[in-house]
C-alpha cells in the first residue's frame, strides 16, 4: 500500500518521522515504480530527520552544512530521502519481514541523534527480529552509548570513516573545511565497537576518489581485515552544490581494478607484496596467477556493492542501487551478481593487459 511522503515545513521530526531513499521507499511499497533491471533491495536505509540537518560539513555531502538551499531540498549520496511516518516504516518493515534482511538507521550530527535512535530501534524492534544496523555519527556517541545500542538490540556498526589517511580526512572533513570532524574521534568510535560488538560487526566506509592513493586505501583494507573489520568500498560521485562539486570521479578503469585487488587481498589469495605503485601510489603492476583472476571475475562478488550482510542468505543486503552511477552508465558496484554479459563487460574494463603479470 503506498503512502504520500511528508512535506516540509511544519511536520514532526525523527524520532517521530524518518527519511528513506527513493530505492527503499519503493522496496517497501511506499511509492510507485520500479528499478532498472528489476533491482530490490534486501536492506532499508533510514535517515534522521531534523529541521536544520547535520551540523557537519564534509566536502563531498549533499547534506552539507553550508551546502546551499534548505535541509529539505538537500540530497543524500545524489538521490533524494522522502519522509514518512516512523511508525509507517516499521510496519511495512514488519509486513515484509521475509523479504528484508536488515534495516540501517543512518545518524547525523545533532544533539538529538542518540535518544532519537534508540527509541527507533525500541519501536522496530518490538515489532520485528530484522536485524539492525546503525550508521553512526561519532561526534555524538561514546562507549556508554554504543553499549547501550547492543544492549537495544542493534547487530552491527557502521562509521562512514571515507578518507583513510587522516590528512585527506582533514581536508575533506576537518579544520580546512570547518568540518568539526576529528580523525582521533572517529577512530575511538572505531575501537570501541569492535571492542563491544566483536569481530565482523563493524564496517568502515571508503570512498575511492577523496585524495587517497590506490596505496593507502588498500593498506587500510588488509589491516581492517586482520582487525576483522569490514572495509566497504564506496565509488565518489560528486554532488551538485557541494564542495566537491567539480571534482572528478575515479576513472572506471581505476574503480575496477581495486575492486579486484582489494578482493583478492581480502581472500588471502594475494600478499600486499604482489602489488607494485608508482611515486604517486597509483597501482603500477600486480603480480596474480591467472586462475585467480579468472575466478574472481567468474563469480562477480568482488565488483558487487559492499555492504551489510543478509543473516539469512549470507549474501549484501545493502545493496544501494545507483548510488555511484545513474540507470545507463556503466555499473560500478552491482547490486546483483553480475550476469555473464556484466562480466565481459568488467574484464574489458579491467585493461588486465596493461598491469597484471600472470604468474
Amino acid at each position: 500500500m503506498e503512502a504520500t511522503a511528508l512535506n516540509a515545513g511544519s511536520r514532526p521530526r525523527s524520532p517521530e518521522v524518518l527519511r528513506t531513499s527513493n530505492a527503499a521507499a519503493l522496496s517497501l511499497r511506499l511509492a510507485a515504480g520500479r528499478f532498472y533491471r528489476d533491482v530490490e533491495l534486501g536492506g532499508i536505509n533510514v535517515l534522521l530527520d531534523y529541521e536544520r540537518g547535520c551540523h557537519a560539513n564534509c566536502a563531498y555531502c549533499g547534506l552539507a552544512r553550508e551546502r546551499a538551499g534548505t535541509y529539505e531540498d538537500k540530497s543524500f549520496i545524489r538521490v533524494d530521502w522522502p519522509a514518512y511516518p516512523t511508525d509507517r516504516i516499521i510496519e511495512q518493515m514488519a509486513r515484509q519481514a521475509e523479504r528484508m534482511g536488515r534495516f540501517c538507521i543512518s545518524q547525523v550530527v545533532h544533539p538529538r541523534t542518540h535518544p532519537d535512535t534508540l527509541e527507533i530501534i525500541r519501536r522496530f524492534r518490538a515489532r520485528t527480529d530484522t536485524p539492525i544496523s546503525v550508521l553512526c555519527a561519532p561526534p555524538v556517541l561514546n562507549r556508554e552509548r554504543l553499549q547501550q545500542y547492543k544492549d537495544a538490540g542493534v547487530d552491527m556498526i557502521g562509521v562512514g570513516l571515507d578518507a583513510v589517511t587522516e590528512e585527506t580526512f582533514e581536508r575533506r572533513r576537518g579544520r580546512a573545511v570547518r568540518g568539526g570532524l576529528q580523525w582521533k574521534k572517529y577512530w575511538e568510535i572505531i575501537l570501541r565497537s569492535r571492542e563491544i560488538f566483536g569481530p565482523w560487526k563493524v564496517n568502515c566506509h571508503v570512498v575511492v576518489g577523496l585524495g587517497d592513493a590506490d596505496r593507502a586505501i588498500l593498506e587500510f583494507s588488509a589491516r581492517a581485515r586482520r582487525a576483522q573489520i569490514y572495509a566497504y568500498l564506496f565509488c565518489f560521485f560528486p554532488e551538485p552544490g557541494s564542495a566537491m562539486a567539480g571534482a572528478r570521479r575515479p576513472s572506471l578503469f581505476r574503480w575496477r581494478r581495486i575492486q579486484l585487488l582489494k578482493h583478492l587481498l581480502e581472500a588471502g589469495d594475494i600478499r600486499p607484496g604482489d602489488i607494485q605503485y608508482n611515486r604517486r601510489g597509483a597501482v603500477a603492476r600486480a603480480s596474480i596467477p591467472r586462475a585467480l583472476v579468472d575466478r574472481a571475475i567468474e563469480d562477480g562478488i568482488a565488483f558487487m556493492t559492499n555492504g551489510c550482510p543478509d543473516q539469512r542468505t549470507g549474501l549484501v543486503s545493502c545493496t544501494r542501487p545507483f548510488g555511484s552511477y545513474r540507470p545507463g552508465e556503466p555499473w560500478r558496484d552491482y547490486p546483483f551478481v553480475p550476469t555473464a554479459a556484466d562480466r565481459t563487460a568488467i574484464r574489458r574494463q579491467l585493461r588486465l593487459d596493461r598491469w597484471v603479470h600472470y604468474r
